[in-house]
């Protein structure tokens, strides 16, 4: 099969969705039964800055394990307000334009397959896919429309309408539509996708990568916590869908107990607002994103996982960060309402919920679970058999594969019967 990938966003970024496109690939190649190219970016998020080593400005050929990756140049705001953020994603639509068109005619893919953020790059790609008699597959990692609009980074007045119907079309005319979890199948089932090309594909995680540890935690001592504190953690993107305010707001009323530090890590767009906000707590430490290779170890920092996300990005967004807090086996609080679908699972877990954007309900939860050790484990047991029975790296991507092949196996049913 020839598997052509289009989207803003691959490795070697370390979060959200450059991480699992990047690992999707990597496994379809372990398979060695397919010929796979990739459009993308220059990596950037979610620092909002190139990487150093990578020259942004120019088109660029890679060929890495067997794998093509072209990456074309982009623009990114150092400040990503909402005129920015679409200028950002409108350079890339451009910029890839002509390398998809150029592969869709020379290379002639059986699939081309788009991840969405960015929608932009949906109907050049659905155009491509027809120009090469290829099969169309849209991926949403997230609703990037309904979440600009709940968070009021889009707010033109008759602006929605336009959009949605856009997204609508886009809906009807690929040949399967994707997303990564139930909630936002039935956001884009109330859409209007037929559900004939629904599929279900969840994020994933590695779970012989990350696990609990068993021995000492190496990163207490190299970054100096105290090993008698209990850690309150934060990992990952540091943006404004994630609400951080909230655990700032947490972290202030319980200052009073020394037993509690706030460990934030990452990157984003949001972090130097949220530091400063925190800059006269004494409980409360930030750490730059970590490698790959420690990811493990940060997780491992937490006795208690937070999960904050704003309550207007409730049901456009699933934080792709879940995974990884199961698989550790993380005792997590999670601001989100019951009927949402991390809410659904932090309640499996036996995890604790509290109303998106209480500082005080969310200090509460975390004081009650910082006072249950017990409590706690039974949690972490939970989470990570979570994890091993729904999660698992090998068990997602097989039954995605499987469907990607019979997605094929369509085309070729379908040219016989025009022979005949």
């Amino acid at each position: 099969m020839r598997l052509l990938i289009y989207g803003l966003n691959f490795s070697p970024e370390l979060t959200g969705i450059g991480k699992y496109t990047g690992e999707f690939c990597e496994w379809l190649l372990q398979q060695e039964a397919d010929d796979l190219k990739v459009i993308t970016g220059y990596p950037y998020y979610p620092e909002w800055r190139i990487h150093p080593e990578h020259p942004g400005t120019l088109y660029s050929t890679q060929v890495e394990k067997g794998m093509t990756i072209y990456r074309c140049p982009l623009w990114v705001p150092q400040r990503p307000t909402a005129i920015r953020r679409i200028l950002h994603l409108l350079t890339f639509a451009f910029t890839s334009l002509p390398v998809l068109l150029w592969q869709a005619l020379w290379w002639r893919p059986d699939v081309i397959w788009v991840v969405a953020p960015a929608l932009f790059c949906a109907p050049a790609a659905w155009v491509a896919a027809k120009l090469a008699r290829a099969k169309s597959w849209l991926h949403f990692q997230d609703l990037e429309l309904d979440a600009a609009f709940n968070l009021g980074i889009l707010s033109l007045p008759g602006l929605k309408p336009l959009v949605f119907g856009f997204e609508r079309l886009l809906l009807r005319y690929f040949d399967r539509i994707s997303t990564i979890s139930q909630a936002l199948m039935h956001r884009l089932l109330e859409k209007g996708l037929d559900p004939q090309r629904a599929e279900l594909f969840p994020n994933w995680v590695d779970t012989d990568q990350i696990y609990p540890l068993r021995e000492a935690n190496p990163l207490r001592a190299e970054w100096e916590l105290d090993p008698n504190q209990t850690i309150i953690l934060y990992s990952g993107n540091m943006g404004e869908k994630q609400g951080l305010e909230v655990v700032i707001e947490a972290a202030r009323h319980l200052q009073s107990d020394p037993q509690l530090l706030f460990v934030l890590v990452g990157e984003g767009s949001a972090r130097a607002r949220i530091e400063a906000e925190a800059a006269d707590l004494s409980n409360v430490r930030f750490f730059p994103l970590q490698p790959l290779e420690s990811l493990n170890w940060v997780l491992n920092l937490g006795d208690i996982h937070l999960l904050p996300q704003r309550a207007e990005a409730d049901k456009a967004v699933m934080p792709s960060k879940l995974t990884g807090i199961l698989a550790c086996g993380g005792a997590v609080i999670a601001t989100a309402t019951p009927q949402s679908e991390v809410g659904s699972i932090v309640k499996e877990i036996g995890g604790l919920l509290t109303a998106p954007g209480e500082g005080k309900a969310l200090a509460a939860a975390i004081q009650t679970l910082a006072d249950n050790p017990q409590r706690r484990r039974l949690i972490q047991e939970q989470a990570r058999a979570y994890a091993v029975d729904h999660l698992g790296k090998h068990q997602v991507l097989q039954g995605f594969y499987e469907k990607l092949l019979m997605l094929t196996t369509e085309e070729m049913v379908d040219c016989e019967t025009v022979r005949i």
